[in-house]
């Protein structure tokens, strides 16, 4: 998997990358180029052997700022409309392809996480966070719908509807308190501890069986629009498939031994 790129950072050891929107001393915003590139980068992830676990981390103690202003805010407003739909399906395809990578993400969130930053933690799997992260879906501070990338999806199976909605409406900040208490974050550490922490879990992640963990988030993602006869169904066929690799018969040779399983993700 690519670690060369242009418009954001990104750093891959033992199967775990750490990714981090660039442009700390502004709070880390994205940009045109940012966008596309992450975007295609989650693309790519899914046919990436060498990465089982992603770290989405902050910088300087913020996640994100989301859009910039002067880079993406301004632009928008002397685009036509067949432009902005091009770039509003641009975004949205970020997050498409971080829920279809087939790898866990763990959005590790420290200050700043607003607009796009918010979402990006949003589409993570797990979300790790400090007592000063502030998140906050502000879109309708610049005339926005809070419809954007997904929110209006995503967001209220995470934290429930009327939480959301409120979020939604009013752009205001959430509280790191109420982050954990709603179920937007897992848990919430100390600034100091919160890359030992993000690095510890995805870790305990990438030590289970890959091949079925990339199961789980698809299905996880696929059940949302299924009834529940249908997603009994694609479980039962998830699960054979699992059932038939290595990782099945070495966990169920570990239990006959007393021994743990050492997983190889096949």
């Amino acid at each position: 998997m690519r670690s060369d790129v242009k418009h954001f950072l990104c750093e891959i050891e033992d199967g775990i990358a750490t990714v981090r929107l660039d442009r700390a001393d502004r709070k880390n915003p994205l940009t045109f180029d940012s966008y596309a590139e992450l975007r295609d980068w989650f693309r790519d992830l899914v046919y990436a052997d060498d990465v089982d676990v992603v770290i989405f981390g902050s910088n300087g103690g913020n996640f994100s700022s989301g859009g910039d202003v002067h880079d993406i805010i301004g632009p928008l407003t002397r685009m036509n409309m067949k432009e902005l739909l091009q770039f509003t399906r641009m975004t949205g395809d970020l997050v498409k392809a971080m829920v279809n990578c087939g790898k866990p993400i763990i959005a590790a969130v420290d200050g700043i996480c607003v607009g796009a930053g918010a979402i990006i933690a949003m589409a993570s799997d797990l979300r790790i966070g400090t007592p000063e992260a502030k998140t906050a879906f502000l879109f309708t501070r610049v005339g926005l719908a809070g419809c954007d990338m997904g929110a209006c999806a995503i967001l209220p199976r995470i934290i429930g509807q009327t939480r959301a909605a409120e979020l939604l409406y009013t752009g205001r900040s959430m509280s790191a308190e109420e982050g954990e208490r709603w179920g937007f974050f897992n848990r919430l550490v100390d600034g100091g501890d919160l890359e030992a922490e993000a690095l510890d879990l995805a870790k305990k992640i990438q030590a289970g069986p890959n091949f079925a963990h990339m199961m789980t988030k698809t299905m996880l993602a696929q059940e949302w629009s299924m009834s529940i006869e249908q997603a009994i169904e694609a479980e039962a066929q998830a699960q054979a498939i699992c059932m038939q690799t290595g990782d099945f018969e070495r966990a169920y040779k570990a239990f006959v031994a007393k021994e743990r399983p050492v997983f190889e993700g096949n």
